[in-house]
């Protein structure tokens, strides 16, 4: 008897824990709606995996004409969404709140909270229908903040609320809800917060041992895996080498 894939819907999805979760959730014997800005990357992934597997939607979340238009485009073997995965999203620049552009404050509400609900409304339907499941990457950055974080560690603060909100409201309907709190990861988030400065994404995670984007691809696996009846709420991680950090103290 041949069952029918689930299919998985990954934001973020041409680079780091999006890339690495589409490759995972394939290997596994779903079915991967893939989105992202970079048509090519995408493109190699279907090339990669396969278009029977994969389908690539390709849009900025922060445009949500071209999100809804992408929706509405989503051909039939892959329409019946049992996951989503908002993994989209980004921090901007490492200076402290009055020194900051505001340009890269603008940028990460936009794509860390805006889109996100955006999408997440224009799939619950469906999700509530089929009994599936969202598991949102947050940070935890969420929980401790540290100088330079400010408008960072605010958006993944609202997405683990919101995930906790999300899941209240979800009662009864058998959807489940998951707010993902990784630490220090090497991909290429800090190359993105630092607008390219190769060098400091280097020295950040020289000799670190930080977690890696398929150690985040396996437990977003293992989450949506899960037995329905079970929920994981919230689960923040940390490659070991990585703890809590001191409070600061201003001297005269």
């Amino acid at each position: 008897m041949t069952t029918t894939p689930r299919t998985a819907f990954i934001t973020g999805a041409t680079s780091g824990f999006g890339l690495a979760a589409a490759k995972r959730f394939v290997a596994g014997g779903w079915n991967v709606i893939a989105t992202g800005r970079r048509a090519d990357r995408l493109q190699a992934l279907v090339g990669q995996l396969g278009a029977d597997r994969v389908h690539p939607l390709v849009f900025d979340v922060r445009d949500e004409a071209a999100m809804r238009a992408a929706l509405d485009a989503i051909p039939p073997a892959f329409a019946g969404i049992d996951l989503l995965v908002n993994n989209a999203g980004l921090a901007q620049g490492t200076l402290p709140a009055q020194k900051a552009e505001l340009t890269d404050w603008h940028t990460m509400i936009d794509t860390n909270v805006r889109a996100l609900v955006v999408l997440t409304h224009a799939l619950l339907p469906g999700l509530i229908e089929r009994k599936g499941a969202v598991i949102n990457v947050s940070s935890t950055a969420a929980t401790y903040p540290y100088a330079g974080g400010n408008v960072y560690g605010g958006t993944k603060a609202f997405v683990s609320q919101f995930s906790l909100g999300l899941r209240a409201d979800l009662h009864g309907t058998g959807v489940r809800v998951t707010a993902l709190e990784p630490g220090m990861a090497e991909t290429e988030f800090t190359l993105v917060r630092t607008h390219g400065d190769q060098a400091a994404s280097d020295a950040l995670y020289k000799g670190a041992q930080p977690m890696t984007a398929d150690d985040i691809a396996d437990t977003i696996w293992w989450v949506a895996n899960l037995p329905p009846h079970l929920n994981i709420n919230r689960l923040e991680m940390m490659p070991t080498r990585q703890s809590f950090a001191g409070f600061q103290i201003a001297r005269d």
